[in-house]
């Protein structure tokens, strides 16, 4: 009796997964697709420790333990939420998935310790086929897990500046063989070929935490929304070879929901950033060294500053001005300033839009959830494919610590390691003005020809203290 309300249960979370996934795709319905996914979750977490039954009738034991693990990982997973910065998200949800690809590395250990404690009684409970469905799927999630746990760890790593782009000649090479001669181990482990095979688990263990860290070193800083997106659906992928093992339906929907709308992302964001999907799972990502030979040192010309006086008479006398948000307005927090400058410019009767790069920031939706953050209307936050016909009718784009989204050397420079990359065509407006602290290149490492544009100028200085100032400046205009 208390299955069958469990699988009840368990239907009702997974159907509250799909709801709050739909709800997550719009952002005015964001925070009710968190809060309906997660009272999903509650219910199925509560519903298997009171309400599941083994084989053998027996209820799940250690309750102390258990119920200490949630207490703890509740609190953690609250505190660091609550305390994280905006410029730090990208992290914690590298930090976060990497645990997640953790939990389904362990579940494949401590599974396969669990069948091969009496190896004789496995193979006698086991036939052929279910011997290999079981030994597939726990080495399927080991390998997945394990990965997506060491990438997630140098991801985490990289966005917080603690580890640096690392490559070397023929890495591409090596990361392929060493991928061969996982899957040779994976399959004499699957096939019980060798009486060593229990070594060889372990083995493949150490392999695959090697290549999850060879997979994401080389990685460029203007290539990490893409391999977030990519790990998150690796992770999903190794919580539904969980669920196989344990036959819960709920376990098995959510991981296929995380890894198909991850791999989905994970193709928004190549088309974004102009790249394959097989050119993202060889790992053939432009890393620091890619960046560095194709850095546009040729670029000339002069650049014009634009003092804050005259950028707010420009803007207050606009009829159409576009801001173009990006990591520079994270690290000032600098989202509730600019939202007080829209207001002021709209009262003026100017219309305010915000131009939403698909990889603007560190991970994919950076700045929808930067700007939700100082409630910005949803519906003026429009994407780059319906923002970029209406640059050439707007009076002034104001970008706002952006730089490779709007470099125009993506379309006219073929040595531009980001050349082919769409971009925020910002160049066709009337008027463009940067603010920068300074003439930095951005995180893909060039230079940008946008700066030397004749119809460009530079407000330098810290984001938040320049709109600040601007926003006085319109003021003062009356």
């Amino acid at each position: 009796m208390g299955n069958n309300i469990l699988q009840v249960i368990y239907l009702l979370a997974s159907v509250s997964f799909i709801a709050g996934l739909k709800f997550l795709g719009n952002p005015a319905t964001a925070r009710k697709g968190n809060i309906y996914a997660a009272i999903g979750m509650t219910i199925a977490i509560f519903g298997t420790i009171f309400l599941y039954k083994g084989p053998d009738g027996q209820s799940l034991k250690n309750l102390p333990f258990i119920f200490g693990g949630l207490l703890v990982g509740t609190f953690i997973g609250w505190v660091a939420a609550k305390r994280v910065q905006m410029t730090a998200m990208p992290e914690m949800v590298s930090l976060f998935n990497g645990m997640g690809g953790a939990c389904a590395m362990l579940i494949s250990i401590i599974e396969f310790q669990h069948i091969t404690t009496d190896i004789n009684l496995f193979l006698a409970a086991n036939s052929g086929g279910e011997k290999t469905g079981l030994l597939l799927t726990i080495i399927t999630g080991l390998i997945i897990g394990s990965v997506s746990f060491s990438g997630s760890m140098i991801a985490w790593g990289k966005l917080s500046g603690k580890v640096k782009d690392r490559s070397f000649p023929l890495q591409q090479y090596l990361s392929i063989g060493l991928l061969l001669v996982i899957i040779f181990f994976a399959y004499n482990v699957v096939a019980m070929r060798s009486e060593e095979f229990q070594t060889e688990f372990y083995l493949l263990l150490a392999l695959a935490l090697i290549y999850g860290v060879f997979f994401v070193m080389p990685i460029g800083g203007a290539d990490m929304p893409v391999v977030i997106s990519l790990l998150n659906s690796f992770t999903g992928v190794a919580a539904a070879c969980g669920g196989f093992l344990y036959d819960n339906k709920v376990m098995l929907i959510g991981g296929i929901l995380v890894g198909s709308a991850g791999t989905l992302l994970t193709i928004v964001m190549c088309n974004a950033m102009n790249r394959s999907l097989l050119n993202v799972l060889i790992g053939n990502f432009g890393g620091s060294n890619t960046a560095a030979a194709g850095n546009s040192s040729s670029v000339q010309g002069t650049i014009k500053e634009v003092s804050k006086s005259d950028a707010a008479i420009l803007m207050k006398y606009a009829k159409k001005v576009v801001i173009v948000p990006g990591y520079g307005l994270a690290v000032a927090q600098a989202q509730h300033v600019v939202h007080e400058l829209e207001t002021l410019l709209e009262a003026e009767g100017v219309e305010v839009k915000y131009a939403i790069h698909p990889v603007a920031g560190r991970m994919p939706g950076h700045m929808n959830v930067l700007l939700a953050e100082s409630n910005v209307s949803y519906d003026k936050l429009v994407e780059m494919e319906e923002i970029n016909p209406e640059f050439a009718t707007t009076d002034v784009v104001l970008v706002v610590g952006a730089n490779d989204v709007v470099n125009p050397a993506a379309k006219t420079d073929p040595a531009s390691p980001i050349y082919g990359m769409p971009i925020l065509e910002v160049e066709n407006a009337a008027n463009v003005i940067v603010n920068k602290r300074s003439m930095k290149a951005g995180y893909a490492g060039i230079e940008n020809e946008l700066f030397y544009r004749p119809k460009t100028s530079m407000l330098f200085g810290d984001a938040k203290k320049a709109l600040t100032e601007l926003v006085s400046e319109i003021k003062s205009l009356g």
